[in-house]
């Protein structure tokens, strides 16, 4: 996600293995970009995945809490099933 006139930036300083930031650099070539913006990117598919994650255990945790309620409101319609409309 690259920052539009409108999107205010700051400047950091991050330290990076000399390994990885060959990688980087290697990268951003491939991909006829900078490193800063390679490096955005791959921040920003990171944390998308990190949401997408959290959102799916929350999902998890939910169903596994409600697991009981459910299978009482389909052990009350047990009956109703068997009868023939």
């Amino acid at each position: 996600m690259a920052p539009s006139a409108s999107v205010k930036t700051k400047k950091i300083l991050v330290e990076f293995p000399e390994d990885l930031l060959r990688q980087a650099e290697q990268a951003a070539a491939d991909l006829a970009t900078d490193r800063s913006k390679l490096i955005r990117s791959a921040l920003s598919s990171f944390l998308e995945r990190r949401e997408r994650a959290r959102l799916a255990k929350a999902l998890a945790e939910g169903y596994a809490t409600h697991a009981n309620v459910d299978r009482q409101a389909v052990a009350e319609f047990d009956d109703v099933d068997s009868e023939n409309f």
